[in-house]
């Protein structure tokens, strides 16, 4: 009895570390999973910090941005307001003295130079056909010198653009007119 009393003291011995053994086991990996809980927490919270520096940075650099436009446009306020003051109140004075400021009148001739640049312009001198100076026939000679001024006028026109005469016009040719 004395051997099966000792039997089941080491048998309970080894229940108890295998046990114990497991418990630890246990504890360590639950430890491992609370740190590793802490750890992504710490990194979420890091994320999270950063971005909220982020966004604020971000906020501060659109308010400074709106202050100085503000305050730019007050600054134009003062200067729009002295310039008018120094025209008496004229807006023309002041619409064209900025367009000079501004550069405008340049660009635009500098556009239209360039619009007209490798066009090769041909010019008509219309009469009114007379060639003698004498004031005479009234509306109706205005008239036919509009009719005679037509055709030489589209044919120019659509040398220069390519524009071609509308349809109803397509019969008209320069002797058609007298």
């Amino acid at each position: 009895m004395k051997e099966a009393t000792f039997e089941l003291c080491v048998h309970v011995q080894e229940a108890n570390w295998e046990l114990y053994k497991r418990q630890k086991e246990a504890e360590g990996l639950l430890y491992e999973q609370e740190k590793l809980a802490e750890g992504r927490r710490a990194t979420s919270e890091a994320a999270r910090f950063a971005r909220q520096n982020e966004a604020e940075a971000e906020l501060y650099a659109k308010k400074k941005e709106a202050e100085g436009l503000v305050a730019m446009t007050q600054a134009q306020k003062l200067y729009i307001a002295s310039l008018l003051g120094a025209l008496d109140g004229d807006y023309s004075a002041l619409r064209d003295y900025l367009m000079i400021n501004g550069g405008t009148y340049q660009d635009m001739a500098r556009l239209n130079a360039e619009a007209v640049r490798g066009l090769q312009p041909n010019i008509t001198v219309w009469t009114n056909g007379s060639g003698d100076g004498a004031e005479g026939g009234g509306a109706m000679k205005e008239m036919a010198g509009v009719y005679r001024m037509l055709p030489p006028l589209l044919k120019t026109v659509q040398e220069q653009t390519g524009i071609e005469r509308p349809t109803w016009m397509a019969r008209m040719t320069e002797t058609a007119v007298v």
